[in-house]
């Protein structure tokens, strides 16, 4: 049996407002979008944004805000001095419209979201919610469901599964290889991973991270039947799957001490690739440097071990930070896909990168 290790780390109110400060002076709401001519979006996106960071000599603290037309000032998650589930956000599934466009119908302009068929989040095993909790429809991950994808295959090389890391991994990290992400999936329905990958992320109590529905051919596309409503992760549970990949950081306070994700060696493996990540374009802008109106982001990779996801209509970045003497983790979901660019080949509006230099200069400050 492990033993619960109790710690003094917590929410730190100020950290807290300072996030959600940082979100609203990026006045996203006036993000221009392409699918209304180029007209402001109007209402306020989704954004998921959580935070850890890791002072030297401090406890950690971390914070989670979250912001959408419902909630335009945004919400402070209420997470406990453990570190365990958000208490007061009922998170709902992300939907999809009927084949055979099998389109994202949540984001389109002038949806009706009081009259779309929303539905929970399935958490079976997390703790009870919050009376009172206030609704968010989660935002697609996009690509950055292909670390689900990596973490499943850690999963099966440690069990015994699989015999080593297959090639196709460092594709579907680094460039987003879509072709490489089917052969990864199709490898883990071949042994049996994909359920090992949803159980075990429940039992360590990140509930809303899901990979479902996804189909032994490799399939995990909206036209696969999987894809938006299906595939879940949220910026919280996000950063703290983020927590156990990293080895620098403190035993997660939510678990009984020692226990663990993933063996050292496919942690250390992993935490890797994911240094040597090759789209800067969300939080981080390296990529993009060549495009006018270009702005500082957070670090780029190595510095920035993370994986993105792009669509038109969803723009996700989530990593682990060693910087300019700071140690943090980060993970932002959003609806502002390819269609808010200011410019063709860019992933999304200038605003996320603006967010991400605004967290940078934040986390120097907190860490």
């Amino acid at each position: 049996m492990f033993a619960r290790r109790h710690s003094p780390m917590h929410v730190h109110p100020a950290f807290a407002e300072a996030l959600r400060q940082a979100v609203l002076l990026q006045d996203f709401a006036a993000t221009p979008d392409s699918a209304q001519g180029g007209a402001p979006v109007g209402q306020h996106p989704s954004i998921d944004l959580a935070v850890v960071a890791f002072p030297p000599d401090e406890p950690p603290r971390w914070a989670n805000v979250l912001f959408s037309r419902e909630h335009p000032q945004g919400v402070v998650a209420h997470i406990g001095r453990e570190a365990g589930a958000v208490q007061n956000i009922e998170f709902l599934q992300d939907l999809q419209g009927p084949p055979p466009a099998r389109e994202s119908i949540a984001w389109a302009p002038g949806a009706d979201w009081a009259a779309l068929p929303w539905q929970p989040l399935q958490r079976t095993g997390a703790p009870p919610l919050a009376a009172g909790a206030l609704r968010f429809p989660a935002p697609y991950p996009a690509s950055l469901l292909k670390l689900l994808v990596a973490v499943g295959l850690g999963l099966a090389i440690d069990r015994g599964l699989l015999a080593g890391w297959p090639a196709a991994l460092e594709p579907m990290i680094t460039v987003s290889d879509n072709a490489a992400t089917d052969a990864c999936v199709a490898q883990l329905h071949a042994v049996g991973a994909v359920a090992l990958l949803n159980q075990r992320l429940a039992e360590l109590g990140l509930h809303t991270l899901q990979l479902n529905n996804t189909t032994p051919a490799g399939g995990w596309r909206n036209a696969d039947g999987a894809g938006v409503g299906h595939i879940h992760m949220t910026a919280w549970d996000t950063v703290r799957l983020l927590w156990l990949l990293d080895a620098a950081a403190p035993p997660p306070p939510w678990l009984p001490f020692g226990m663990r994700l993933l063996g050292d060696a496919t942690r250390g493996h992993l935490h890797a690739v994911l240094r040597h990540q090759r789209l800067d374009e969300v939080l981080s802008s390296g990529s993009l440097q060549r495009h006018e109106g270009w702005v500082r982001g957070l670090p780029d990779a190595p510095r920035f071990a993370h994986k993105t996801g792009t669509t038109d209509n969803y723009a996700s970045d989530a990593g682990i930070v060693h910087a300019d003497g700071a140690h943090y983790l980060v993970a932002v979901l959003s609806n502002l896909g390819r269609r808010y660019a200011a410019h063709e080949g860019c992933a999304t509006t200038w605003r996320l990168p603006a967010l991400g230099g605004a967290l940078r200069g934040l986390l120097e400050r907190w860490s």
